[in-house]
């Protein structure tokens, strides 16, 4: 069996290690030709995940038709701001027949639409799924047991990513809810961001705490007017990956958090994190879809007035803490 993973970033890595142990073809896609050479000469992606050896499974290659020509599966792993680009350079590429999983976590900000949404305006007339859950690259790279959910509107497309995908550290189950999945993680990545700024603040775990928990609740309320199922949030792309980004140095969207609440600016703080944070790609189309479908949303809309006003860090703290009086909910 063949699988085409789309997109050499560090999770993009650790997938084709993964899977290449289980003994499938694996033909790993680079949109830099260079980097595809160095990562298949050297047999690791020494930039985003160094220390995961490649096994010879696997083989990267900057040609997008040779990596999905016959594949029995396309998982894409590209940043969100990439995923419209990279569907239509698919479309020009993939049959029909080609189920495609993507394991990317964030929304297109022009459209506000979820990534699954893109792929499938570009590929109409094939079946795509989605997973999520709580999975640091560094962690999937080096075999550590790790838990995802997938989802899919084909039952059998869902079962045939679970029995791809599955193996002593990996484990898969299944949902029907496509709609919760995705935006639990993509919005979690906001939520750790802030989590971040907390800790660069100085703040503690009673802080930490307090936004996670109203942050998870501010994620169900969207997911729920979006149509989702509230059971989702309490799952593993809901709490499950929000526990792990917001608490792990692995997350680089907490890492950039820090530096933002140690007073960083945002071109430094993208220049020493040097990778892609998804958190501030989200924060915007988080915010303007709480505006679509008239949802409360004050952790995010204060996340965006930081990331895009240069609004003080302190002061959004100060704000939420002062709010007006009102039940839990």
């Amino acid at each position: 069996m063949k699988i085409a993973v789309i997109g050499s970033g560090s999770f993009g890595t650790a997938v084709s290690s993964l899977l290449g142990k289980k003994g499938y073809d694996v033909a790993l896609w680079s949109f830099l030709k260079d980097e595809a050479e160095r990562i298949e000469k050297d047999r690791e992606n020494k930039e985003f995940l160094k220390g995961v050896k490649l096994l010879d499974t696997v083989h990267c290659s900057n040609d997008m038709k040779e990596c999905v020509e016959g594949a029995d599966l396309i998982v894409t792993v590209v940043p969100s701001f990439a995923t419209r680009q990279t569907a239509k350079a698919l479309a020009e590429v993939v049959k029909s027949s080609q189920p495609l999983v993507n394991l990317s976590k964030g929304l297109e900000n022009d459209t506000l639409l979820r990534m699954s949404q893109v792929y499938q305006e570009e590929l109409v007339n094939n079946h795509i799924a989605v997973m999520s859950g709580p999975s640091h690259a560094e962690e999937v790279g080096m075999g550590l047991p790790t838990t995802n959910v997938v989802a899919c509107e084909n039952d059998e497309v869902a079962a045939l990513v679970q029995d791809i995908f599955m193996d002593e550290s990996f484990r898969v189950y299944l949902s029907s809810d496509k709609i919760g999945v995705e935006i639990g993680g993509a919005l979690k990545n906001v939520i750790a961001l802030c989590a971040g700024i907390c800790d660069g603040l100085g703040y503690g775990d009673n802080t930490k705490a307090a936004l996670m928990t109203r942050g998870i609740s501010e994620i169900k309320r969207l997911g729920v007017a979006m149509g989702a199922e509230a059971e989702t949030f309490a799952g593993l792309s809901g709490i499950g990956d929000l526990i792990v980004t917001c608490t792990s140095m692995h997350s680089r969207n907490r890492r950039a958090g820090i530096l933002l609440g140690q007073g960083k600016t945002m071109e430094e703080t993208l220049d020493e994190v040097h990778m892609v944070v998804e958190g501030i790609h989200t924060a915007k189309a988080a915010f303007a879809l709480s505006q679509k479908y008239g949802v409360d949303m004050p952790i995010v809309e204060q996340a965006c007035k930081i990331l895009f006003e240069n609004k003080s860090p302190k002061l959004a703290v100060k704000e939420l803490m002062t709010r007006e009086k009102r039940f839990e909910n």
